[in-house]
């Protein structure tokens, strides 16, 4: 698994990356949003039904439209 700050240092620099979010703490998920948001990163979480959707509305509202989650019914 990449370190949480390998994968903030990505984000920041305007990667895209995808991410499972049963292997992230909602802080650690936060912490990553927020480095992408104002640059053309573009974050994917998947496996977001490990998180309410309180937490995942934090999420997104840090990473400023840089977050797309992914919904597997």
């Amino acid at each position: 698994m990449t370190p949480t700050d390998e994968l903030i240092r990505l984000a920041a620099a305007g990667g895209a990356i995808a991410i499972d979010a049963r292997e992230r703490s909602t802080e650690d998920l936060i912490d990553i949003a927020a480095a992408a948001k104002g640059t053309r990163a573009k974050i994917t979480i998947y496996n977001v039904d490990s998180h309410p959707t309180d937490e995942l509305i934090r999420i997104a509202a840090a990473g400023g439209g840089a977050v797309a989650f992914e919904f597997r019914w």
